[in-house]
């Protein structure tokens, strides 16, 4: 019975008129604010490169105060953590509820043009609107508008990134995200506009499933309620503290078209001669193609979040053990990448490197709160009796954490996460025997290209190993934990605790000279826009040309 209790009282608790009290608004948003304050490693970053002072929390206590319902005050808290313009960081509404309309659109060509239609639920005789079709407007509101107005709930880092992001949930409006969605009408009228530049007009019936959250209220007041433990960074499992720390990858809430997929969202070279996946199991798409008389291998990196990390190394061995034996060229996908773990990147990173290297550091927040749990993490791992040199990682972390603290300094400096040094050697089998690819590389990469997909490129680009192909990608650089953002709301953030820090200052338009990824990204050595309507309905034909050609030429120049 208590389960059945549980889901209604939450329903009636849905439905009744009594919302948040003042107070608790205020006190959660306090603790949401003090989390920041606390843990949020891109402070000094934020108020330099675009002058948002987190700390400044007066404005939006007014805007809490002056909230008429749960709702609003939902998205202050949520238009709070956008501010900070950080790709890793949102607030989550605590809803399950999402509206589709069974398309997906993005941008292309500065437009937005549906990419996707399930026409199992959109049936051509009914709706026939095409792929490639542009989004006119939905409810009267422009396409642009519309981007505009949703991209509060998508920041990505970069404007290029939040308004694709934010063109991904025209179609699709998570609670989680919009406090509102659930106000949304039983239809949406959509125009759209097609090749030719006709007109037409659809009223597409609104998808709707799990529960709406229309008010959280009524809950305990203030003075009687018993506070509940913060998630950051306060675990004594040293298992869970590493796992954190090497978190580097963007919360799941995006439905970007094959975002995270395991193909490449372009078509094969011609002659593309497949080698995986051969299984549901496999973790990458690999083969081989020729052009010009050059033997050219692909491996398309989805993520760096594999179900079994180990064995996902593994297979890439395999793969880099037999391209480097039979191509003379190997092109690393990874466009459209949501990033993952720190030491899944300088594992794969290592089989692409024949002398030693460095890899990217991290500064973290020096904060008493860290001191405690990194110094309870060590206790715990030699209480389990932990690897000697995840003890002594722990150890190095510890010391570097106190040191900063007592210094009184904001971050440490550029710290390894998964190991002792930045400086890392090539990979070996057990033999001691490199294995690892000698030939020119090239990597592909994107402004979808997150987190530690900013990683591997940046490490690439700092050490000169090869080419970077594309456009610039995120720049979401740091590690992500989530944690609990008030006990009354219930709502979570997801809240970066770090910068990365390449191996040198870099200059491009518009930052100044910085070796933070934060906000800046990694800029392409040769710039190509997969975005345009033309790869859009030609399969990205254009955009492998292209490909193709640039990795011909640098395998020439290289020869």
């Amino acid at each position: 019975m208590k389960p059945i209790l549980a889901v209604l009282m939450f329903v009636f608790a849905g439905n009744a008129a009594a919302q948040l009290t003042p107070d608790q608004k205020v006190t959660d948003f306090e603790h949401l604010a003090a989390l920041y304050a606390k843990q949020y490693g891109p402070y000094e970053w934020k108020k330099e490169l675009q002058g948002f002072d987190l700390l400044d929390i007066g404005p939006w206590l007014e805007k809490v105060k002056a909230s008429k319902d749960d709702l609003e005050f939902y998205d202050v808290m949520s238009e709070y953590v956008s501010s900070l313009n950080d790709a890793h960081d949102f607030y989550s509404v605590p809803s399950n509820f999402v509206a589709r309309l069974h398309f997906s659109a993005d941008i292309y060509d500065g437009k937005v043009l549906i990419d996707f239609i399930n026409r199992q639920r959109l049936p051509v005789s009914e709706f026939p609107f095409e792929i490639g079709d542009e989004v006119v407007s939905v409810d009267g509101k422009s396409a642009e508008t519309l981007v505009r107005e949703l991209s509060r709930y998508q920041i990505a880092a970069n404007p290029r990134s939040t308004r694709r992001f934010a063109a991904s949930i025209i179609s699709v409006r998570p609670q989680q995200l919009i406090a509102r969605a659930a106000e949304l009408g039983a239809t949406a009228t959509v125009v759209t506009r097609d090749e030719f530049g006709n007109f037409s007009t659809h009223v597409i019936p609104w998808a709707k499933t799990g529960l709406a959250l229309t008010q959280v209220g009524p809950t305990p007041s203030p003075r009687s309620i018993a506070s509940q433990p913060d998630r950051t960074a306060k675990s004594a499992d040293y298992l869970t503290l590493l796992g954190d720390l090497h978190r580097v990858e963007l919360p799941a809430r995006q439905t970007v078209l094959n975002y995270g997929g395991l193909n490449p969202i372009f078509s094969p070279p011609a002659g593309y001669v497949p080698r995986l996946p051969r299984t549901v199991n496999d973790f990458f798409t690999s083969g081989t193609f020729m052009s010009e008389g050059r033997r050219i291998g692909l491996i398309r990196i989805p993520s760096y979040a594999p179900a079994n990390t180990f064995a996902a190394i593994e297979q890439f061995r395999q793969e880099i053990v037999f391209f480097q034996q039979n191509t003379d060229g190997l092109i690393v996908d990874q466009m459209r990448n949501p990033g993952g773990s720190v030491f899944y990147v300088n594992a794969l990173l290592q089989m692409l490197f024949a002398n030693p290297f460095q890899t990217i550091g991290f500064e973290l927040r020096a904060t008493s709160n860290w001191v405690i749990a990194i110094s309870s993490a060590l206790e715990n791992a030699r209480a389990q009796n932990a690897e000697p040199h995840q003890i002594a990682l722990i150890q190095k972390l510890l010391d570097d954490i106190t040191t900063a603290n007592s210094e009184n300094r904001g971050r440490t400096g550029p710290l390894p996460l998964d190991d002792f040094t930045l400086e890392r050697n090539p990979a070996t089998d057990a033999a001691g025997r490199l294995t690892v690819y000698t030939k020119p590389v090239m990597v592909l990469i994107d402004e979808l290209s997150a987190s530690g997909a900013d990683m591997f490129p940046a490490t690439i680009q700092d050490n000169r190993r090869g080419l970077l192909f594309g456009m610039r990608t995120m720049g979401a650089g740091g590690n992500v934990v989530s944690a609990n953002a008030g006990n009354y709301s219930e709502g979570i953030t997801f809240l970066t605790q770090s910068l990365m820090v390449r191996k040198d200052p870099v200059s491009v338009n518009g930052y100044p000279a910085t070796a933070y990824i934060e906000n800046v990204g990694v800029h392409p050595d040769i710039t190509q826009d997969y975005m345009t309507r033309d790869n859009l309905m030609q399969g990205g034909r254009p955009f492998t040309n292209a490909i193709v050609a640039a990795m011909v030429e640098h395998i020439r120049r290289n020869q």
